[in-house]
């Protein structure tokens, strides 16, 4: 059991330019999920995959704690700046989608 803690512990060690780039990429789920919902309200995808990012990679609170505040700003700016379907979203959407695939390449060893 202790040997588990520890390896996971081991594991979460992260440098700071990946921890950023977490934070970052909570941000952008974030605004991906604000903008499927202006225009697919039932849609819960990108917050299933927040969940999960934080499922495998969030092992201490701390880190938890701001990836959600980071998801949830992200989610608001976007909710903010497209409240209902239109064209806009969908151009937003694919800008969304590179930023935070450039994003997870930095997260990949």
């Amino acid at each position: 059991m202790i040997a588990a803690a520890a390896l996971a512990a081991a594991l979460s060690v992260r440098s700071p330019d990946q921890t950023q780039a977490m934070a970052d990429l909570a941000y952008v789920l974030g605004e991906a999920h604000a903008l499927r919902q202006a225009c697919a309200p039932g849609d819960q995808g990108w917050r299933e995959r927040m969940n999960r990012l934080m499922e495998v990679e969030a092992l201490d609170e701390g880190l938890r704690r701001r990836l959600v505040e980071r998801f949830n700003a992200g989610f608001l700016g976007q909710r903010t700046e497209h409240p209902a379907c239109d064209p806009r979203v969908a151009r937003t959407e694919r800008e969304t989608a590179r930023r935070g695939e450039a994003l997870s390449r930095k997260l990949v060893p």
